[in-house]
């Protein structure tokens, strides 16, 4: 039995929640490893539509184990108003359901306030102002709160202190009051009863469960071109991404991850600010926008949209370990008379095969496209290669030859019915 992680192999919004639920159903346990409420899964199951920012997405499929990893930066707040959210929809989190890394570090108001602040400024990344970056720079910085902190109250006053000699020092730079350690005292006790019973040591309990013979899925968060270290830095995420953090970000050794699936469009999105080399400001964009429903699940926002960019792929295949991919939306592209696939860049006249690491060098890459012929018939709903047309197949096959990895899996609709398999993950 194998143990398998999900990561986005190009800037998120890839479609990983259908490909996550999809996969659930045959997992008994399900990981989330790195980031906080500031990504978002959607999924659909029959007729309801469930909406998840931070918890797994195996929380809506029953007799699952879902957990949060000590990787994941956990607003305590969120985490309670989303279990009630699903409550509303028929969905009974419970700690036997939902168990949270003790060793996971907490978002608190004061982190939400200071990247708001941040993002006011001209030197803005595009983040969606959750706290889910200054909360990272406390945990590096060894000063943050963590959840198993709430389980010893009398101990957190020097925990604090130390935590607001920095904040309140940024605060008085801003022209901002300084946070008294009071108001964060009585925050967190009001909340730790509410989060607490969910608390466990994970790295033991997963241990414990592979041990057992149990099927492991890990999800990854936003996707790989937004790792802090492999991604377009400074416009990241303030984790890694890449599906190595699977096993820092849970605990459960290297040696225990079996596949890697990584989550692909057939075209290519990004949300926030930072480089995007096929970037379609015009009606193509347009039209990919609109057909793909590209709206941010966290913040609403626009996504930006372009051409399917091989060599960020290719690239993401490689600082993944990337087995398979599950390529998503190949619908939205049905009635292109053609389709255009970036298969390299020039960069001051010179042909280049990757993304240099700089920022400037990326802001100066252009792309150098192969035109593909479109297709009119619909790849919609399809569920067997049968039914697509012969030249959504080819675009299929380049799209393989290009990134060096198959793809094992095909998402035609929303529905996760309307999938086309050819591998299955958990059966490496």
């Amino acid at each position: 039995m194998a143990n398998v992680v999900v990561v986005g192999s190009q800037w998120g919004d890839e479609g990983k929640g259908k490909i996550v639920d999809w996969l659930s159903e045959q997992a008994d346990i399900v990981v989330r490893f790195q980031g906080g409420h500031n990504a978002g899964h959607t999924l659909v199951i029959g007729n309801a539509v469930y909406k998840l920012s931070l918890l797994p997405s195996g929380v809506v499929r029953g007799g699952k184990l879902s957990i949060i990893g000590n990787g994941v930066v956990i607003d305590p707040q969120a985490l309670v108003d989303e279990i009630a959210t699903l409550a509303k929809q028929g969905v009974e989190v419970t700690p036997e359901s939902l168990r949270v890394a003790e060793n996971a570090v907490l978002i608190l108001p004061l982190h939400r306030e200071l990247e708001a602040i941040r993002e006011s400024s001209s030197a803005r990344i595009g983040t969606t102002k959750r706290g889910i970056g200054p909360a990272y720079e406390d945990k590096v910085g060894r000063r943050a709160i963590r959840f198993m902190d709430l389980a010893d109250l009398p101990a957190l006053g020097p925990k604090i202190d130390r935590l607001l000699a920095h904040h309140n020092a940024l605060r008085r730079g801003f022209g901002l009051d300084e946070v008294k350690p009071q108001t964060v005292y009585d925050y967190l006790a009001g909340i730790a009863p509410k989060v607490l019973p969910y608390m466990d040591s994970v790295w033991l309990l997963l241990d414990t469960k592979r041990r057992e013979g149990k099927r492991i899925l890990f999800e990854g968060a936003q996707g790989a071109l937004l790792d802090i270290d492999h991604g377009t830095y400074p416009y990241v995420t303030s984790s890694n991404t890449v599906a190595a953090s699977a096993a820092t970000g849970s605990g459960l050794g290297p040696n225990s991850i079996d596949y890697v699936l990584g989550i692909c469009k057939a075209y290519t999105t990004r949300v926030g600010e930072g480089p995007f080399p096929t970037e379609q400001v015009n009606e193509i964009g347009r039209i990919i926008g609109e057909r793909g429903r590209e709206f941010g699940t966290v913040t609403g926002r626009a996504r930006r949209c372009g051409w399917f960019d091989a060599v960020l792929v290719r690239q993401t295949v490689r600082t993944c370990g990337i087995d398979g991919l599950a390529l998503t939306k190949l619908d939205i592209l049905d009635g292109f008379d053609e389709i255009k696939v970036c298969v390299g860049y020039r960069l001051d006249g010179r042909e280049i095969e990757y993304l240099p690491a700089g920022e400037q060098a990326q802001s100066r890459v252009e792309p150098i496209y192969e035109t593909i012929d479109g297709w009119k018939e619909p790849t919609a709903f399809a569920r067997s290669w049968a039914q697509l047309p012969a030249q959504a197949i080819k675009y299929v096959r380049r799209i393989e030859e290009l990134i060096g990895c198959p793809v094992t899996l095909l998402s035609t609709s929303p529905e996760r019915e309307d999938t086309i398999l050819m591998k299955n993950p958990f059966e490496t």
